[in-house]
């Protein structure tokens, strides 16, 4: 159905198709590619393993795989990590995620805003499937100083924790993240383009 020399050829509209019909050693085999240094091949296996994790649990058993990732030295295979865990959280009936709670909440504050990024995007899945570590999470996020990071990166940060506390605020109230919240829209830190979409998550 497809190699290693034909898969980057595959458009990104076509990969969910694919994704439907994998086989387990189709699988076996897209998992190992997670590791391969060729950019195009790494990315569309990733793409092809995400598409398949939203319908189906057969990526699961790979969770342990995963959390390796999240603590390699290459930044690129951290936010593989990052991806595969948040979006097979919903397969996790074996709560393997409060184990790892804490080792992914440390991607917060990667070296790499692109990794603290994927990580926070992240919570958006996670908190959906896992009311657990709600309260860890939003601890965390509360907790970030995004003082220590670029100038130019703050509003696409603040953004991101902003959508995940929303998020919870409307599962689980929290005055905390309420005032949080409040205080980001009148703060000067967001451009006028990410607090009316924040504004639009809280009346929706």
């Amino acid at each position: 159905m497809f190699t290693k020399e034909t898969l980057p050829s595959y458009k990104k509209e076509d990969l969910p198709h694919l994704a439907t019909n994998l086989t387990s050693s189709d699988i076996d085999q897209l998992v190992t590619w997670l590791s391969e240094k060729a950019d195009q091949l790494r990315y569309k296996t990733l793409l092809t393993l995400l598409a398949r994790s939203e319908n189906q649990p057969d990526i699961y058993p790979y969770w342990d795989t995963f959390v390796e990732k999240l603590q390699s030295s290459d930044s690129y295979q951290r936010n593989i990590g990052l991806k595969l865990i948040a979006e097979n959280v919903r397969w996790d009936e074996k709560g393997k995620y409060n184990e790892i709670n804490d080792l992914y909440l440390a991607l917060c504050e990667d070296e790499k805003p692109i990794t603290a990024r994927q990580c926070i995007q992240g919570l958006n899945k996670i908190v959906l499937f896992n009311k657990q570590c709600h309260a860890s999470i939003t601890t965390k996020l509360l907790s970030l100083d995004l003082s220590q990071r670029k100038e130019s990166m703050r509003n696409l940060l603040l953004l991101d924790i902003l959508t995940v506390l929303v998020s919870i605020n409307k599962m689980n109230k929290n005055e905390k993240i309420s005032q949080y919240i409040e205080n980001a829209l009148n703060g000067d830190v967001l451009d006028k383009r990410a607090k009316r979409t924040i504004q639009n998550m809280l009346e929706t």
